[in-house]
């Protein structure tokens, strides 16, 4: 299931779509989370966020990212460059997932210190991104086919009517024994995730503080990762979106994550 945290992110932003033949009453649990892998999102977005780590003593650092995506059919690419504060600055991160079945997400970081882009294996992407409570899996998009799904129940959650859907990973090493999920039943949204780890305790949950109705698009304009384990939030705000503006394909490249933003 596709998680738009960062790159709305940073899932997550997304028009509502009618059932079309199927009823409400006759969705499965893969159906439900294929409809919110492909809800419409527009050509292209591009937003500044604002990223905020709250510790367990209440103390606070805040990130200022310029954040860009596009969406080729086969492959969607998101870009993020860290604009502040000065330790962070320059600092950008790179992710292309694709449409078909069983390919991995690709992914690189550009660290300015070292004058490096490295890519990220698929050993460390659950290790957690600079400083945050995202891993790097959850920066990209999970194809519903990689999960088996259980429509566990029909519920309101802050006001809206939303399925309830367990998914549980076919690869038995993946790092989430489990996650269940939210999803508003007329906006095809992800408002609230859960997440187990490998030994079935649950450790953090992803809320969408915010949504709002853009240009005909439902965006997550706010959200949050809260871990239980750590007492650790991260706490994501989008402002100045702008959906289908037109993004350059030289966007998306190593060159430019090296040359950031000018």
């Amino acid at each position: 299931m596709r998680t738009k945290h960062f790159f709305l992110t940073l899932a997550m932003f997304l028009t509502a779509t009618p059932f079309m033949a199927v009823s409400q009453s006759t969705l499965t649990g893969l159906e439900i989370v294929q409809k919110a892998y492909d809800r419409p999102e527009g050509k292209d977005m591009q937003s500044e966020l604002t990223m905020t780590l709250i510790n367990s003593r209440g103390e606070k650092r805040v990130r200022e990212i310029k954040q860009f995506r596009k969406d080729y059919k086969t492959v969607e690419k998101k870009i993020m460059f860290f604009m502040a504060p000065a330790d962070v600055r320059n600092t950008s991160f790179m992710n292309w997932s694709y449409t078909k079945k069983g390919k991995d997400d690709d992914q690189w970081i550009y660290l300015p210190a070292l004058k490096k882009t490295k890519r990220i294996s698929s050993d460390s992407k659950s290790d957690y991104f600079m400083g945050s409570d995202f891993t790097y899996d959850d920066l990209g998009d999970r194809h519903p086919e990689d999960d088996t799904h259980k429509l566990l129940r029909q519920e309101k959650l802050n006001g809206e009517d939303c399925y309830v859907v367990e998914s549980v990973p076919r690869d038995e090493e993946y790092m989430y024994s489990k996650t269940v999920s939210w999803i508003v039943k007329d906006k095809w949204l992800v408002i609230k995730k859960d997440f187990y780890d490998e030994d079935g305790e649950f450790f953090k949950t992803l809320t969408a503080k915010k949504f709002d109705n853009i240009n005909g698009y439902w965006i997550i304009t706010e959200s949050e990762m809260h871990n239980t384990d750590k007492n650790h939030t991260t706490n994501m705000k989008l402002k100045n979106i702008i959906i289908d503006g037109g993004i350059a394909d030289n966007k998306f490249t190593e060159r430019m994550m090296k040359r950031g933003l000018r």
